[in-house]
């Protein structure tokens, strides 16, 4: 059993009801809508009905025009004369051997006459300002926006994948925008956002455009924030995660059937990267997609929870997100709020201290509570922060250090 959970405090059903109730109109708007950011498929029909993460790009975020030459093709170092001729890139665990002309399973990385290249460099498919709650991070300066990129492209093959439409596509299937690092940078501090997120596809595919990007953002005064499968290599994560402020993980199941059967991926690899990650200092959350019927279950869920706890400490906040049904899994039904809720209380049983329930507007788990009073420290409504009443990182009631990046 895990450590005693004090009770949260909250006025009553009724500050919920009222939170549930600002929620309906809103909350039902971003579920449902389709649209990704500035990504435009080409001749395809995404044919889902519902994107909880992303949605219309906020009136602020104006779009750079879109590139008109350039295919984004650059060299990349993390590749490797293979004993067959081919090229082996070691950017992943996949270690793809590619025959010139053909790509890697990311689809991104290409063997051009014996060099290799990633074609993705300096051209996002996305490119939107939001919220930093957004991509989820919930103890990373509360309230303040970031500018998020990403392009096509990722080493998984997730069969519950909610962006598939840009990351399980060739780059030439989707518009993109001609925005090197350096325009990354100006177009960041022109909105006057603070940080830079690579969320929404896989940073690990686009990797090269991360890295420099990151550089000069770090050398600018800005944040780093990474959203990631984690499907990555020691030594390009080594050569990166010092830029780096924060990274959200996502920790598909902690099963690793489950990575092999629906991801086409190896859990131990993405175990690796977060204790790797531990070790660097970095700041990490973890997000956990709760689908029914494949990895709800409350063992699963005790499982992750107690790996948390164990690898990467207590205090890690852990994102249980609302499935819905997308890409290869239309069959299944969204998941059950009471699900959710469940999935909460296993978790905080096992010992994970802060944990939050994701894509349920309104829900009180949303909130983040003082571990050992069950004050209210920060009040949220979806991606909004309504209240922060954290002092210096402390709880205003018991003094208790929340952590986190608060500044």
């Amino acid at each position: 059993m895990g450590e005693h959970q004090p009770e949260e405090r909250t006025d009553s059903s009724r500050r919920r009801f009222l939170k549930l109730g600002l929620a309906a109109g809103a909350g039902a708007a971003a579920i449902g809508g389709g649209a990704l950011g500035y990504l435009t498929t080409r001749g395809r029909d995404t044919g889902d009905a519902a994107r909880p993460d992303v949605g219309s790009p906020p009136d602020d975020a104006v779009p750079p025009e879109f590139a008109e030459a350039g295919d984004g093709t650059r060299q990349s170092p993390w590749f490797r004369e293979a004993v067959d001729g081919t090229l082996e890139c070691t950017l992943c665990p996949h270690r793809c051997r590619i025959e010139p002309g053909r790509r890697g399973i990311c689809r991104v990385r290409m063997n051009r006459d014996g060099v290799g290249h990633t074609l993705v460099y300096g051209t996002p498919a996305l490119v939107q300002i939001d919220p930093v709650e957004r991509k989820p991070y919930f103890h990373v300066t509360p309230g303040r926006r970031a500018l998020s990129i990403s392009t096509a492209g990722c080493p998984l093959k997730c069969s519950f994948c909610e962006v598939w439409d840009m990351a399980l596509v060739d780059p030439e299937e989707v518009q993109t925008y001609d925005l090197p690092p350096q325009r990354i940078v100006e177009h960041a501090r022109a909105n006057e956002v603070h940080a830079i997120s690579y969320a929404f596809g896989e940073p690990v595919a686009y990797y090269e455009y991360v890295h420099d990007t990151a550089k000069l953002a770090k050398e600018a005064g800005m944040m780093n924030l990474v959203h990631t499968s984690g499907y990555i290599a020691e030594e390009p994560l080594a050569a990166l995660v010092d830029k780096l402020d924060a990274v959200n993980l996502d920790v598909k199941s902690i099963d690793p059937e489950f990575y092999r059967r629906r991801c086409g991926g190896e859990l131990r690899v993405v175990q690796d990267t977060a204790r790797r990650l531990k070790r660097s200092g970095v700041h990490i959350e973890v997000t956990n997609l709760v689908i029914p019927t494949l990895n709800d279950d409350e063992s699963s869920i005790r499982g992750l929870a107690q790996w948390i706890v164990d690898e990467l400490g207590p205090d890690t906040p852990l994102h249980l997100a609302r499935f819905y049904p997308l890409y290869q899994l239309r069959n299944l039904p969204p998941t059950p709020v009471s699900t959710l809720e469940n999935a909460r209380a296993v978790a905080r049983d096992a010992g994970v201290r802060f944990v939050y329930i994701a894509r349920v507007d309104g829900h009180e788990a949303e909130d983040t509570y003082c571990p050992s009073c069950g004050e209210v420290v920060i009040d949220r409504l979806g991606f909004v922060v309504e209240e922060m009443r954290l002092e210096d990182g402390r709880c205003p009631r018991c003094g208790t250090s929340i952590p986190g990046r608060w500044v």
